[in-house]
């Protein structure tokens, strides 16, 4: 009978342990999140950043696992899937958001931005801030500004000395209306597509080249199929993380504060790859064998878009958009 006792109380404490081990499992929540570029470039740094943050704000509550190369689908599809709720996280560039928030379509303006300091004082300071909050009426909770950087060009065909030399470039734009308005000011034929098809595009001589920042350059080794590279720094490119809202609602308060938290902690490391980058890319793509132009009249480029300017200011109003240039 003693044995028999024993017995019971081993089960029961066996199965109160599992009991216990089975709820501290099923008390941690896995999100996910995604970039489409690698994990080693600057969109990876952020989300690994963020990644291990929210798990050690939260004690470990939280897991979020993190997708690169654009695995969970192009950002355009990443970012629907966090408006539907079928991806609870993702970063992205604003390439695709004037889709989703037409009001974040001003800051892709090509020369509004005069640096990055300028950049990333606008974005960080009310401005930034106000055109987050636009994010919540489409069901998104934006967490933080990231980046890009500063969009150059590239391509196959030739050297890019003065505007001029993009007439006639078939290259490949994001889907946003207003680098196409602004490329086609240049004499350039846009070809919209999702990031994830440019390599093979240009590999295939599908489009002449594409626009992007050396960090985006330099990750996705677009040195293997171009040939030529020009500094326009014509377009500032942000980044942003972005929530699902019903996902962010369901947190507690301080479990939001540390989403924000950690988001702002990755948007930080984000920026330092970006700054890394901006240093040694110069150098990586000459030594891979790109020709590279770094001297730019940037008063030819912007004269050369004046009728699109006109056209802007009409669209988003030129006091708005002094606001942004003038920022302090």
């Amino acid at each position: 009978m003693k044995t028999i006792r024993l017995n019971a109380i081993a089960l029961a404490v066996s199965a109160l342990a599992v009991g216990f081990l089975s709820s501290s499992a099923s008390a941690q929540t896995v999100m996910r999140i995604s970039v489409s570029t690698a994990q080693n470039s600057h969109q990876g740094v952020a989300i690994d950043t963020l990644a291990k943050e929210v798990e050690k704000r939260t004690n470990g509550r939280y897991k979020i696992q993190t997708f690169y190369g654009g695995s969970l689908g192009a950002e355009r599809e990443a970012v629907e899937a966090v408006q539907l709720g079928t991806q609870e996280l993702t970063w992205t560039s604003t390439g695709p958001i004037p889709n989703f928030v037409p009001e974040v379509k001003i800051l892709d303006i090509p020369f509004l931005f005069r640096d990055y300091a300028h950049a990333r004082a606008v974005l960080d300071g009310p401005i930034g801030q106000d055109m987050l909050k636009k994010f919540e009426s489409k069901g998104i909770k934006a967490l933080a500004w990231g980046e890009n950087g500063f969009r150059h060009m590239t391509n196959n065909k030739r050297a890019i000395n003065n505007p001029e030399d993009m007439k006639g470039l078939k290259m490949r734009t994001m889907e946003n209306p207003v680098h196409i308005q602004a490329y086609k000011g240049f004499g350039i034929i846009p070809t919209p597509m999702a990031f994830t098809e440019v390599f093979t595009a240009m590999q295939q001589g599908t489009v002449d080249g594409q626009e992007n920042p050396l960090s985006v350059i330099t990750a996705n080794k677009f040195e293997q199929v171009q040939k030529h590279l020009t500094l326009t720094g014509h377009v500032y490119s942000p980044g942003v993380f972005l929530m699902n809202k019903g996902a962010f609602d369901k947190l507690s308060p301080a479990d939001q504060t540390a989403f924000l938290e950690a988001a702002k902690v990755a948007a930080k490391a984000n920026r330092d790859r970006v700054d890394e980058d901006e240093r040694t890319a110069v150098k990586y793509l000459s030594s891979k064998g790109m020709q590279v132009v770094e001297n730019v009249d940037k008063a030819k480029y912007q004269a050369s878009l004046a009728p699109v300017f006109a056209d802007f200011e009409k669209q988003f109003g030129k006091a708005n958009i002094d606001k942004i240039r003038n920022y302090k």
